[in-house]
């Protein structure tokens, strides 16, 4: 069984031109079309049994059509599809706490946070109540970390040294995914400051550059249990990325907890 993490996917009517001008501000090629069809046919492909999308609110005003059709992606997932898609949100909106319930209510199983994007640092005033809240309400959060390719220059707003400082804030949060094997390019950085902590990592995107040597000391330093694959589709291949992983890991009762047994216990599945 495998189960990815971290994907990506659209609506139909604006998925071709998302993903266009998403490949072109960071300079990747996509490996699907970022529509459900494309990720559903990339899945049957690659042998992929589930895949979680995540989506990403830029503006706070796109609360409710976000909502809407994450919700719309996991009633199509009642007749076979298998995706599992949280739902997102803005650290601008000023009723989060309403926000969250509702998502909650909604059935949703976590949210996903960019701070790059939203424009805000991880451990700001504004992100520790949305995640506060979330905890409270056994929401997991996932949020990307470390460097994005699409700010070259700019700021990272969420590095594992503000990230331990939210989780002195927070007392902890067992629901906490940071993506990118905790800090995209900031490996070390990650591995001195939250290897060994109690929040899980996911394999997004990093897997061909990561390097095997640096892959095996992160699972040695963080554990094999709190690393849940995750290919970051539509930006990396998911089939190339079970293979990578498979390559750096021998011991098959390690590999079987990251590819699948790690998110079955998060998600509660």
């Amino acid at each position: 069984m495998v189960i990815d993490f971290h994907t990506h996917i659209f609506p139909d009517k604006i998925a071709k031109r998302t993903i266009e001008a998403l490949s072109m501000g960071a300079s990747i090629p996509a490996h699907s079309t970022g529509d459900f069809d494309g990720l559903v046919r990339s899945m049957t492909e690659n042998g992929i049994d589930i895949s979680v999308n995540l989506p990403v609110l830029t503006r706070a005003s796109q609360l409710e059509s976000v909502t809407a059709f994450a919700k719309e992606i996991n009633e199509k997932s009642y007749t076979g599809a298998r995706i599992i898609s949280f739902a997102g949100i803005h650290p601008d909106i000023e009723d989060y706490e309403k926000a969250l319930y509702d998502i909650k209510e909604k059935g949703f199983l976590g949210i996903k946070l960019h701070p790059d994007y939203q424009g805000t640092y991880i451990d700001d005033e504004k992100y520790i109540r949305i995640l506060k809240c979330a905890k409270e309400l056994d929401l997991i959060t996932l949020t990307h970390s470390g460097f994005d390719g699409a700010y070259v220059g700019q700021p990272i707003k969420c590095t594992p040294k503000r990230v331990a400082r939210v989780l002195d804030r927070l007392g902890g949060y067992e629901g906490l995914v940071l993506a990118h094997m905790g800090a995209n390019e900031l490996f070390h950085e990650f591995t001195d400051t939250l290897a060994g902590e109690n929040v899980y990592i996911d394999t997004s995107y990093v897997l061909p550059f990561i390097g095997k040597d640096m892959f095996c000391r992160m699972v040695e330093k963080h554990g094999a249990n709190k690393i849940l694959f995750a290919s970051d589709s539509p930006w990396q291949d998911q089939g190339e990325m079970v293979r990578i992983l498979k390559s750096y890991i021998s011991d098959k009762e390690l590999e079987d907890m990251m590819l699948y047994k790690n998110a079955k216990k998060l998600l509660k599945i």
